[in-house]
C-alpha cells in the first residue's frame, strides 16, 4: 500500500502490484494502471486529436491522475487545455504519488486545471469554443460523483460548446459481449438523441480484464472516423505512440457482431430522471457470490 486516504467524494488508495505495477484505485474500483495505463489514454484520448485537423483548444471533465492531459498536450497545435476535476485531492495525491501520469502535464503552461465539477466548468466557456471534449469520468455509479455527466441534459450542454467540426469522445465502461448491455450501448443510444453521428468503439486493457468502451460523436456529418489514417497524422505531428496507430484505430472500430447488434437494438435513453449505473460500488462482491 503507497497510499490510502478518503476525500470528499471517495475513498483513494494506490498500491502496488507485481503484474501491472501501481494501481490508481478509488472507492475499491481499479481506475489505471502503471504499466497499461497507455492502451485506455491513448485509446481515449487520440482518435478524436488525429480525426479533428487542426485542434487548438481542449475540454477535459476528470482525468485527475493526468494521463490523458498528458496524451493531450503532446499535439503541439494545442493551444490550451481545460481539465475540470471534482476531486482536489485525488489530483494532489497523483502528482505526488504516482507522477509518471501526468509526465509534467500540469506544469505546461497550455494547462488550465480548475478544481470543481465538470458541467459547471464547461458550462462557464463560451458556446463553440472546443475542437475536442474529452470526458475522462468514473463509471456512471449510484451514488457516484459524475452519473449525470451521462444524460441527455449534459450532453445537450457540451454539444453547444463545440466549435465547427469540433470532436466529442467519453469512456464508455465495460464493452464485452458480456458487460457492454450494462451501460455502453446505452450511452451511445442517448448519444444520438443529441448528435447526428455517434461512433462505438473498444480495445481490451489487460489491467481492467476486459474490453473496454467509449464513444464518439460528431455534429459535423462530413466527419469519417473509419477513414482516418492515423499513421499519415502522427507523421505530420511528429508524433509516435505505443499503442495507437493505423491498424489499431481500425481494430477499435471494427465492432463485433454482438455488440453491433446491441447498438441496433438500444432503446433505452440516459437521463437525470432516469439514469443507468454501471454497477454499485460493492457489486463485485455480489457478482462473485452468485458465480460461486
Amino acid at each position: 500500500m503507497l497510499y490510502q486516504g478518503t476525500s470528499k467524494f471517495q475513498e483513494v488508495e494506490v498500491v502496488r502490484t507485481v503484474p501491472f505495477g501501481s494501481l490508481l484505485i478509488t472507492d475499491g474500483l481499479m481506475q489505471s494502471s502503471e504499466h497499461d495505463e497507455y492502451v485506455y489514454h491513448e485509446s481515449l484520448a487520440h482518435p478524436a486529436l488525429v480525426a479533428h485537423a487542426n485542434p487548438k483548444r481542449v475540454f477535459i471533465g476528470g482525468g485527475g491522475e493526468g494521463a490523458t492531459l498528458r496524451e493531450v498536450l503532446r499535439h503541439e497545435s494545442v493551444e490550451e487545455c481545460v481539465m475540470v476535476d471534482i476531486d482536489g485531492d485525488v489530483v494532489n495525491m497523483c502528482r505526488e504519488h504516482t507522477p509518471f501520469y501526468s509526465a509534467g502535464a500540469y506544469g505546461d503552461k497550455r494547462t488550465r486545471l480548475i478544481i470543481g465539477d465538470a458541467k459547471e466548468g464547461l458550462a462557464n466557456e463560451p458556446d463553440g469554443s472546443f475542437d475536442v471534449i474529452i470526458m475522462d469520468l468514473s463509471d456512471p455509479l449510484d451514488g457516484g460523483p459524475c452519473y449525470q455527466l451521462y444524460t441527455t441534459d449534459f450532453y445537450r450542454l457540451l454539444s453547444k460548446k463545440l466549435a465547427p467540426g469540433g470532436i466529442f469522445v467519453t469512456q464508455s465502461g465495460c464493452a464485452s459481449v458480456r458487460d457492454a448491455h450494462h451501460v455502453f450501448s446505452p450511452i451511445h443510444h442517448t448519444l444520438t438523441q443529441v448528435f447526428p453521428k455517434v461512433y462505438g468503439y473498444t480495445m481490451c486493457v489487460p489491467s481492467f480484464t476486459s474490453e473496454w468502451g467509449f464513444n464518439l460523436a460528431v455534429n459535423d456529418t462530413s466527419i469519417d472516423l473509419s477513414g482516418v489514417d492515423a499513421d499519415e497524422t502522427l507523421k505530420k505531428r511528429g508524433l509516435e505512440m505505443k499503442f495507437y496507430d493505423t491498424v489499431s484505430h481500425r481494430r477499435m472500430f471494427a465492432l463485433p457482431k454482438p455488440l453491433r447488434t446491441l447498438i441496433d437494438n438500444e432503446k433505452r435513453v440516459m437521463t437525470v430522471e432516469n439514469p443507468l449505473f454501471m454497477c454499485s460500488t460493492d457489486t463485485h462482491a455480489g457478482i462473485f457470490d452468485q458465480e460461486s
